[in-house]
């Protein structure tokens, strides 16, 4: 259902430049701001098992760092381009200025499939990778992170290659570490929990009891798995989930009308987060196609898994009922579709504000690593719902107050932040 029509980058200056040209942006700001300060483009050679050696593509991009050391994690994926790096990465300024954390926007990523490479040729990949960013890597300069295909084992790869040439010790050099090697807690359900707290708040302000409410998924990797969760335990009913199956290389959604069982979906999926259509059958779920998420009759629609899902092609399929647009993913909306979401009257938590808790927890366990003190699970995930709750609120009561679309105001908020920064250092 994704198109390549999209270009990520080309969204995300279009979603800026409308904002930039409300504001009145001085022409100086939206040059700077509309294109990341710094790419780095190079390749990381690497001694395969075989004894050959293959050449990798890598990326860097540091969007805008004035507001704080850039922040973003590092893809691996086999079809990674320039421009999704460069999307990503401002999007990643606007996340941490939305929720108000002394963080700017960098990205990362390497064109591989790491299904197809040994772990011994992983840890050579990921040093490398360290190895030739080393001069723009660190706590004050630019801290990575997991993103798609990489884990905590390949930070920590990265993390000890840096201090092994730093000859120190810098574990706020890079954030998703394992829990004892300098992760923190609750990191794991942070990007998850975080879209649900802010769900749970609109719900709130809106008078909406969740238990009174039905939510379609589509995604069952980490953040829809923890969304999920958190929302049916809330009362919420999931009618249906949608995950891609690696073995089919297709998606299938899900359904059970009188509500999905997250844990036990939970059960029957694999490493890759595809869940077992043989199983799921058995239980009672219906196999749909893939895309059936979007026509449910439910009140919230959760897209939590890839960019450009909700186009004008296929809109005019979603239902009625749907009162609320949950953007989990990254860009899981097309700029050309917002004007159709508003004249439905649909509320649309914008991604970059709904799925922050990822990065704010990261920068959790930045502070944690840098102070060499650690808190616990409860104390993290009380942060991260007071700084989520928080944003949201700042987000909705001007969206109220100026009549603005959701995604205009927490854009609103973002941008004026980050350019006030770049005035204030007199970059312009």
């Amino acid at each position: 259902m994704a198109t390549e029509a999209y270009n990520p980058f080309e969204n995300a200056q279009a979603q800026f430049d409308g904002v930039a040209e409300t504001l009145g942006l001085e022409s100086g700001i939206r040059e700077l701001l509309r294109r990341p300060m710094k790419e780095i483009h190079f390749t990381i050679p690497v001694k395969m098992d075989d004894g050959t050696t293959k050449v990798f593509q890598a990326f860097r991009f540091k969007h805008n760092d004035a507001r704080g050391p850039a922040k973003g994690g590092i893809r691996f994926h086999p079809h990674e381009t320039a421009d999704t790096v460069r999307a990503l990465s401002m999007w990643m300024t606007w996340k941490c200025a939305v929720v108000d954390i002394p963080l700017g926007g960098g990205k990362g990523g390497v064109i591989c499939d790491p299904h197809n490479l040994s772990l011994a040729e992983q840890e050579r990949l990921c040093r490398g990778y360290a190895r030739q960013l080393y001069h723009q890597l660190g706590p004050n300069l630019d801290v990575p992170a997991p993103d798609v295909m990489t884990n905590g084992q390949h930070m920590l790869w990265i993390l000890d290659e840096y201090e092994t040439i730093s000859g120190g010790r810098f574990p706020g050099m890079i954030t998703g570490k394992p829990v004892g090697m300098g992760g923190s807690l609750g990191r794991t359900e942070a990007t998850g929990y975080g879209v649900i707290y802010i769900l749970k708040d609109l719900l709130r302000q809106i008078g909406m009891d969740p238990a009174n409410t039905t939510a379609s998924f589509q995604g069952f990797g980490n953040v829809a798995e923890y969304a999920a969760s958190m929302y049916s335990e809330l009362g919420g009913k999931v009618i249906a989930v949608s995950c891609w199956n690696q073995k089919d290389g297709k998606a299938y959604t899900f359904k059970k009308a009188g509500g999905c069982n997250i844990a036990e979906l939970v059960s029957l999926k694999d490493s890759f987060g595809s869940i077992d259509k043989d199983k799921a059958q058995g239980l009672g779920y219906e196999l749909l196609p893939g895309d059936a998420w979007l026509s449910q009759d439910v009140d919230i629609l959760v897209p939590a898994a890839l960019e450009n899902q909700i186009t004008p092609a296929v809109f005019p399929s979603i239902s009625k009922q749907v009162k609320i647009i949950c953007e989990a993913a990254n860009g899981p909306t097309t700029p050309d579709c917002d004007k159709l979401i508003q004249e439905r009257n649909i509320i649309l938590l914008p991604d970059f504000l709904c799925n922050a808790g990822g990065v704010t927890c990261s920068y959790f366990e930045q502070v944690q690593c840098n102070m060499n003190y650690f808190w616990d699970k409860k104390e993290v995930l009380e942060k991260l719902e007071y700084t989520m709750t928080k944003a949201f609120r700042a987000v909705y009561e001007l969206s109220k107050e100026q009549n603005l679309y959701m995604r205009d105001a927490a854009y609103t908020i973002a941008i004026k932040r980050v350019a006030n920064a770049v005035k204030l250092r007199g970059w312009v």
